[in-house]
């Protein structure tokens, strides 16, 4: 799988993924910017080295054009970041659109309006993501360049012909969506910074992780968390499970794979909370603990009398020497709230992405573009 380093971008448009999917007030202000800086090293980067850079994300889950999901905001909050001009434009495809491209240099960034204002993105639409691809000028259909005898010379004459896309939006890469997978059959793919060290870091926490490694799964849906409780007690010394998934556990009568290595809470606070006696047995764990892996509060954080346990246990992670993994909207929120976040060794950007890769090992929209190279 190709990274940026593998690329010549001298001169050459890129369709860059992002994940601007960023939390804003009801006024349309955005309340939180870390997934815009995510994606900064990668901009940075592809300007550095004369890329025209073509920036397209989603915001929200709109069912039709509405302002409040336009991504103008974002954009101009990336130029801030940046200090920089970044451009924006109220659509993703069409004429205007196309010309306006044609105008760029090299260096210049443009943001795209909310992929998600076109059904062609979230159905996979094939035109839609074509009409995407063609943005960067010549595409050619790697699955035919593939089959044929002469693939190699091909691929080479197109690669330096075409644009490039690069994937830098790890949360949504278990989306079968158009712009995560049905780019890279058009053109020559690969994956930004955020999306590399995202795959690394969860690969060397299944693979090569210093022992003793701790889990720590709270939330709800405990359904939706069997398979990973399951998975990371393969490895892992032990789980510890709070939120709602231990009632959940309790009332759905769920079996664990490796049940020696699950510790449950012995006590509660009103059933919005784990208590005393189990915020302590989670902390002497922790404190032993090399690795630590975190998804899901502990308690009912949206009120302050039941986030209590999530934040003792954040103190003592983050106290310890342990290189610490967290991941999952509520989770990072919270930590970001009570000023923890930055003192953990890695945030993951994405949730469900980060689940399903720890899982199966495996994304949809990291496979396109394997298979797409």
């Amino acid at each position: 799988m190709k990274t940026l380093k593998d690329f010549d971008f001298q001169g050459k448009r890129v369709l860059l993924r992002t994940d601007f999917n960023v939390p804003l007030s009801k006024q349309g202000d955005i309340l939180d910017d870390f997934r815009i800086k995510a994606a900064i090293p990668s901009i940075e980067y592809l300007a550095k080295n004369q890329a025209k850079i073509i920036i397209i994300s989603h915001l929200g889950r709109p069912e039709k054009r509405e302002e409040k999901f336009s991504l103008r905001p974002i954009a101009n909050r990336l130029g801030e970041l940046l200090n920089k001009k970044v451009r924006f434009f109220s659509d993703c495809i069409g004429d205007k659109v196309e010309k306006e491209i044609e105008k760029m240099e090299s260096g210049d960034i443009v943001v795209l309006e909310n992929l998600r204002f076109y059904k062609g993105e979230k159905e996979n639409n094939e035109k839609f993501a074509k009409d995407l691809a063609k943005l960067t000028g010549d595409i050619y259909p790697a699955p035919f360049v593939s089959k044929v005898p002469s693939a190699p010379k091909l691929r080479k004459l197109a690669d330096k012909r075409c644009g490039v896309y690069i994937n830098d939006a790890f949360a949504v890469c278990h989306r079968s969506h158009a712009s995560i997978t049905g780019l890279p059959k058009f053109l020559p793919s690969g994956i930004g910074f955020s999306v590399e060290k995202e795959i690394e870091t969860l690969k060397q926490l299944m693979f090569k992780p210093k022992k003793p490694l701790i889990a720590i799964i709270g939330g709800a849906k405990v359904k939706t968390k069997v398979k990973l409780i399951n998975k990371l007690s393969e490895t892992t010394d032990y789980v510890l499970i709070g939120g709602l998934i231990p009632k959940e556990i309790e009332w759905q009568n769920v079996k664990f794979k490796y049940p020696e290595k699950i510790i449950l809470p012995v006590d509660w606070v009103d059933s919005g909370d784990i208590g005393e006696k189990t915020i302590k047995i989670f902390i002497e764990k922790i404190k032993k603990a090399k690795t630590i892996f975190w998804n899901g509060p502990l308690g009912k954080t949206e009120e302050k009398r039941f986030s209590k346990a999530t934040r003792e246990i954040a103190k003592a992670v983050v106290k310890g020497k342990a290189f610490s993994v967290v991941g999952g909207g509520e989770t990072i929120e919270f930590l970001t709230r009570v000023g923890l976040i930055k003192k953990f060794s890695f945030v993951s950007t994405g949730g469900g992405a980060m689940l399903d890769y720890l899982v199966d090992e495996k994304l949809v929209g990291i496979e396109a573009i394997c298979s797409g190279k």
